[in-house]
């Protein structure tokens, strides 16, 4: 059987960070200034450190100003929803984004809910979860939407397509969901409580997988011909001793002999989080600034 295409994420990636970077100069031509992101990190966890060290220099190398606040991680959570009003009142600040976990004396809900929605580009205000699953403009959650591009670049139109999201979660899930019924997909979103849950995933167009167990999703589960979209991220022991490999939530090997498209882990999904959340950027820049975003630019 032929081997899945596979769906490069990576370049991708790197693609939509060119247009940003141009859509980003030609902001900066109009309003005088650059679009500004500001990312708040709470105390020393490794993965966030490296992550928010990447969005930096990502953002920088688009044209775009990076604000860094660092924060210990005793700070108490009402020095941190002062910081997060500053920034709202901040017109250099285009883009708010506090990363997450937070430490667990501070309420990340109610962290959230602080920012102003209109610069909420990782979309986790309830607002523009409201907004996406009403059909109004605001922001999506990166990754999810980075996803949908994906699909829409290698499919084309996603309409009359039977979607399963597997996994339901506010970050990925959820969010999927409502974006592929914005597509005209028709949409299951399954999870841990699924009955037969291979039965459900086999009648499936597309398959997105987040839910964070390793491999879960086998070859076996899918309609032959189908689109994956592994959202997967997870650390397992590697072949040779003391070391480790990322995998996804789907068992690559395997499914890649039935389906006619995949995204890989890593260099699938991975890639799209940032450069979306710099896309989310320089549109949030645009809106606050009243100029207009040219059609299809992003």
């Amino acid at each position: 059987m032929t081997k899945a295409d596979i769906i490069d994420g990576k370049a991708f990636a790197q693609d939509l960070r060119a247009r940003v970077a141009e859509v980003a100069a030609d902001f900066e031509a109009m309003a005088g200034r650059k679009a500004g992101l500001a990312v708040v990190l709470v105390g020393e966890d490794p993965a966030s450190q490296v992550y928010v060290r990447n969005k930096g220099k990502q953002t920088v190398a688009c044209g775009m100003e990076s604000f860094e606040h660092k924060l210990p991680a005793d700070t108490n959570e009402a020095d941190l929803l002062a910081l997060v009003e500053r920034l709202n009142a901040d017109p250099a600040v285009d883009g708010i984004l506090v990363q997450l976990p937070l430490p667990s004396h501070m309420n990340e809900q109610k962290v959230i809910a602080t920012i102003d929605p209109d610069k909420d580009v990782d979309g986790f205000h309830v607002v523009n979860v409201g907004r996406l699953a009403t059909g109004l403009p605001g922001f999506v959650p990166c990754t999810p939407l980075g996803c949908v591009m994906l699909l829409k670049d290698k499919l084309g139109s996603l309409s009359g397509l039977d979607a399963v999201v597997i996994g339901r979660s506010n970050i990925v899930g959820k969010p999927m969901a409502q974006l592929l019924i914005a597509e005209s997909c028709t949409v299951t979103v399954a999870h841990s409580r699924t009955k037969d849950l291979p039965a459900v995933v086999r009648r499936a167009d597309i398959v997105v997988a987040a839910v964070g167990r390793p491999e879960m999703v086998k070859g076996d589960w899918l309609k032959p011909g189908a689109t994956v979209i592994d959202v997967g991220i997870n650390r397992v022991p590697a072949a040779e001793e003391g070391k480790t490999k990322l995998v996804g939530d789907v068992d690559f090997a395997s499914a890649a002999e039935v389906a006619g498209a995949i995204t890989p882990v890593p260099g699938g999904v991975g890639p799209m989080t940032i450069a979306v959340l710099l896309r989310n950027t320089v549109v949030a820049a645009h809106r606050n600034a009243g100029i207009a975003l040219e059609e299809g630019a992003l």
